[in-house]
Parts: structure tokens; C-alpha cells; sequence
């Protein structure tokens, strides 16, 4: 459960998030649905404590992100592509954030098999396409098995196939109870996906 309230940010000159209020629910996938520049991402770098709102406040399971305890354990969010150190390969990467976040390695070829990487786990991420790149991503925020799932944009840069895959499984996660947000600015991809929709626009709540 996700539970955002009053919530405003400013950068600079531009009020990127505008008294947003809207509550994510386990059971199903709830469309983030927004054209580019609308405030999606300021807002899921809210939810995550990446950013600090000016006004307002949101919560995860009814505490702020710096408060969970085993924070990769309870929330995984994939907010942008190319997040890992290109040196490393494709099992490397989520490995390494295993370690640190006292997750069973063997999670690391389960989640590699749920993106279709499993061929790649050698592979230096860094020659990555985009795609692949997204699929890696999901991989990561899958690792701790977390209740709460934050995607943004996770089928950009995926061939017809794997949009289809991604859109399986953010179902397939919602349908285990889980609580999953999924940004897109892609009505048509929303209208397949989501089981309800959040909709913004300058940063403020148009429709639910």
C-alpha cells in the first residue's frame, strides 16, 4: 500500500509536483498515466526518498522509505535503465546488491530467469541495448521478493515480445497480491495493462 498525500515539489522555477494526493493498492496494477514532464518521475523519486517533498507526505505500508527496515526486502522500483556499473555483468550486478541487502544469492538466478536474461547472466551489462537494459532493471527490483513494486517506463526500448513479457508479469506480480505502480505516458500500453489509473498533468491529479 502506497499513500501520498498533499504532496508538493518544487525544482527550481517549476512546480513539478502540485498537492498530489492518490493511494496504491495490493491486488492489482495501477497505471501512473501522464505525458513526458508531467511529474511522474518526480513523483515514484518521492515515494522512494530519493527526493524530499516541500509539503505533503507519502508512505509505504504506513512509514516513509529511510524508515523500512529491509528496504530492498519491502519496495523494488525501477526508476532508470542503465542504473549499473557497466563493468559488471548481467548476474554481477544484482549480486552485488544481494550482498548488501542480505538476500539469498540464489535469488539472483530466479529473477534473471523471470526478464529472460539467464543467457546473458555473463554478459558485461554495459553493451546492453536499452531493452535489455530495462530487463536487467526489473531483475533488480524483483531481488528482495518486496510486496511493493515501483516501475517507470519499463517497456521502453523492448521489442514487441518483451512488452509482452513485461506486461505478463507486472499481472502475473499484481495478481499475487502485490502492490504495483507503473508509469507510462502510453495510453494504449496502459489500457492492456493496468487494472486502474492515476492520472496527471502539470503535476496535479487529474482523474483516478
Amino acid at each position: 500500500m502506497i499513500e501520498a498525500r498533499g504532496l508538493s515539489k518544487r525544482h527550481g522555477s517549476t512546480l513539478a509536483v502540485d498537492d498530489l494526493g492518490f493511494d496504491v493498492r495490493p491486488g492489482a496494477v495501477t497505471g501512473f498515466l501522464g505525458p513526458n514532464g508531467s511529474g511522474k518521475s518526480t513523483t515514484m523519486r518521492l515515494i522512494m526518498g530519493l527526493d524530499r517533498p516541500d509539503r505533503g507526505t507519502v508512505r509505504i505500508h504506513g512509514r516513509p522509505y529511510d524508515e523500512l527496515r529491509w528496504p530492498l526486502r519491502e519496495v523494488g522500483a525501477l526508476l532508470e535503465a542503465r542504473t549499473h556499473h557497466p563493468g559488471r555483468s548481467a548476474e554481477t550486478h544484482p549480486s552485488a546488491l544481494a550482498a548488501a541487502g542480505g538476500i539469498p544469492r540464489a535469488r539472483v538466478k530466479t529473477v534473471l530467469a523471470t526478464v529472460g536474461l539467464t543467457d546473458l547472466a555473463r554478459k558485461r551489462a554495459g553493451g546492453f541495448s536499452l531493452g535489455m537494459s530495462q530487463r536487467l532493471g526489473i531483475a533488480a527490483a524483483l531481488l528482495g521478493d518486496p510486496a511493493v513494486l515501483l516501475f517507470d517506463e519499463p517497456v521502453n526500448g523492448l521489442d514487441p515480445e518483451g512488452v509482452r513479457r513485461i506486461r505478463n508479469l507486472m499481472q502475473s506480480l499484481a495478481h499475487e497480491g502485490r502492490t504495483v505502480l507503473l508509469s507510462s505516458h502510453l495510453i494504449s500500453e496502459m489500457a492492456l495493462t493496468a487494472d486502474h489509473l492515476i492520472v496527471i498533468g502539470q503535476g496535479r491529479l487529474l482523474a483516478v
